[in-house]
C-alpha cells in the first residue's frame, strides 16, 4: 500500500494486487484518512463488479462525512457500478471529480 497525500486528499494505491487485504487495511487505518478526500488506486489489479461493491460501505461512510471517495480501476464496465459510489479510469479523472465535490460542498449542494 502506497500512501501519497496532497493538501484534503489522500491517494492510496494498492502495491499488493490482493483487493481483500488492501480493504481491511485501508479499514483497519480509515482513522488516519477519515477528514480527506480519499482516492483509491487499484488500477493494477483486475477487479469484477464484488470487488469494487465491497468497498460500498466504506464509501458510503465517507460520504456522509461530507468527503469524497473515489475508486480508480481500469478495464471495468462503468455502468454495473450503483450511482452512490464513484468509479473511474484515471487518477486524473479522480482529481477532477474532487474538486467539483468540492466546489459543490462550498456552494451548499
Amino acid at each position: 500500500m502506497k500512501v501519497d497525500e496532497k493538501g484534503h486528499t489522500v491517494t492510496i494505491k494498492d502495491t499488493q494486487g490482493d483487493i481483500n487485504s488492501f480493504r481491511e487495511k485501508i479499514e483497519g487505518e480509515y482513522n488516519s484518512f477519515k477528514n480527506l478526500n480519499i482516492i483509491l488506486d487499484v488500477t493494477q489489479d483486475t477487479l469484477g463488479l464484488n470487488d469494487v461493491l465491497s468497498f460500498l460501505l466504506l464509501s458510503n461512510k465517507h460520504r456522509k462525512a461530507k468527503k469524497s471517495f473515489v475508486m480508480v480501476v481500469s478495464d471495468f464496465d462503468f455502468n454495473e457500478v450503483p450511482d452512490e459510489m464513484i468509479v473511474v479510469p484515471t487518477v486524473l479523472e479522480a482529481h477532477d471529480i474532487i474538486e467539483m465535490e468540492e466546489i459543490e460542498r462550498d456552494l451548499g449542494f
